[in-house]
């Protein structure tokens, strides 16, 4: 889950090509359901859209993670972005350690791919957990 807010001075233009970004890459074979559109959380919290998918275990995890239309979405996505809260907020897998597993493929990823991470980095509103104990 990923719930966002665009920078201010966003055209409607380029949040429809964000969203249509995000869709492209909702729709890549590691993904089994999603959704992109509004957000129906606390408007207090500024953000307005937000994009979900279903991902069926940590392997779809990586490879959705790694995917080549992700690793190219992203760029053309992130500059539009002015804040991001990143789950993981849910999951069907009552394993303790399953959060720690998830920031541990964040952390690969970033590690691979610093560009990204420093240009993600800042937009973060909420990290993903080490410990589920650290969740909410």
């Amino acid at each position: 889950m990923l719930r966002f807010a665009f920078k201010d001075g966003t055209t409607e233009q380029q949040k429809a090509q964000v969203l249509a970004l995000m869709r492209k890459t909702a729709s890549v074979e590691s993904v089994s359901f999603a959704t992109v559109g509004q957000s129906l959380g606390d408007p207090a919290d500024g953000l307005t859209h937000a994009y979900c998918v279903g991902i069926e275990d940590l392997a779809a995890l990586e490879r959705y993670m790694h995917d080549p239309v992700h690793l190219a979405g992203d760029p053309e996505i992130l500059p539009h972005l002015a804040k991001i809260a990143i789950g993981p907020d849910l999951s069907d897998d009552m394993a303790p350690e399953l959060a720690g597993e998830i920031m541990a493929l964040h952390e690969k990823k970033a590690a691979l791919h610093p560009e990204w991470a420093a240009q993600l980095e800042p937009l973060l509103e909420t990290h993903v957990a080490s410990e589920p104990s650290d969740r909410p």
